[in-house]
């Protein structure tokens, strides 16, 4: 059994003057008279009905002490287990550069993977996870955080063209690298998530796959969409332009396998999710988690306790103990 407000048993010291005022008030309290001998009633000993007065008022004590520990709110628990839980530090990348507006997914490139990583952020309760975004710059938009509200919030809110266009590959896994070296976690992974060539930015992808493995960080690379022209409607719909992607498999290969990681290419949405499902299964570390099984708030006996004990002290008080004037 444990308490809430463990600090609420100082009100146990309230028993310190009710005693002091107990044994003033009947100091002095028995009746008397003068008699010129006591040998009437030399064999007379103590009246039960003193020794009940006492009672009473230890009684009174009692229903005072049972109410404080109900105060105290007392709860017990049923189990104490040690589990074994997955958890690990993730942070995704994701690429919003222009082309991820293409429709070969529906209802684009970039909808798609929001989508399929809302659910992966969902999936990985234990994880401690963040977000960077790049285009032809890399921006971190979430710390790692176990805040699953507010990094799905962060996820659906980024839109294409919130950065200079491009494609930054490196600066993107830099980026992810730098928000990683502080997870306190054993295991530590990037997903990173294109649909083109590095063509901007200041770091090398394969510079940033070196930093990643010196701090013992996987990266998986998912390559997305498919080769080819694609044409990109504006966000208003004024205008459309055909673009020529591809995808450099060669480079993304080589980051994961730089890592410990591994590539994915992922050209529809069925095939995306089953790349997040794929990453959920390889990205697992055991973690020992102690839990403990709350059962019952226990406040109410000790409260019934207090009312009997209150009640017998009235009844007494006003049956076998009443006074006469």
């Amino acid at each position: 059994m444990t308490f809430k407000y463990p600090w609420l048993f100082l009100l146990f010291l309230v028993y310190v003057p009710l005693i002091i005022w107990y044994f003033r008030k009947n100091r002095n309290s028995t009746p008397s008279m003068g008699l010129s001998t006591l040998n009437a009633f030399a064999g007379l000993g103590h009246s039960w009905k003193e020794y009940l007065m006492k009672f009473n008022f230890i009684l009174k004590l009692l229903a005072i002490g049972f109410l404080i520990v109900a105060l105290c709110r007392p709860q017990t628990f049923d189990s104490k287990r040690t589990s074994r839980v997955e958890g690990t530090d993730i942070i995704l990348a994701l690429d919003i550069s222009g082309s991820m507006a293409s429709k070969d997914f529906q209802p684009t490139r970039f909808e798609a993977a929001k989508d399929v990583a809302v659910k992966f952020v969902n999936q990985r309760s234990n994880d401690n996870m963040g977000l960077v975004v790049f285009a032809g710059e890399s921006l971190s938009l979430m710390p790692l955080t176990y805040d699953r509200a507010a990094l799905i919030n962060s996820i659906q809110n980024v839109e294409l063209g919130d950065l200079t266009d491009g494609t930054a590959i490196g600066d993107g896994l830099a980026s992810a690298v730098n928000r990683l070296v502080s997870g306190k976690a054993k295991s530590k992974s990037i997903i990173l998530l294109t649909d083109g060539t590095n063509n901007a930015g200041e770091v090398p992808p394969f510079t940033a796959a070196q930093i990643a493995r010196q701090n013992g960080i996987k990266v998986y690379t998912i390559g997305v969409g498919t080769d080819g022209s694609i044409q990109i409607t504006d966000p208003y719909g004024f205008s459309t332009t055909t673009l020529e992607t591809k995808i450099d498999e060669t480079s993304l290969k080589k980051i994961a396998s730089e890592t410990g990681g591994k590539f994915f290419r992922a050209t529809d949405e069925k095939m995306l999710q089953k790349v997040f499902k794929e990453i959920d299964s390889l990205e697992k570390t055991k973690l020992d988690v102690e839990n403990f099984t709350r059962t019952d708030e226990s406040f109410f006996p000790w409260i019934l306790a207090a009312f009997i004990c209150y009640a017998l002290s009235m009844l007494f008080r006003y049956t076998v103990l009443r006074r006469i004037p």
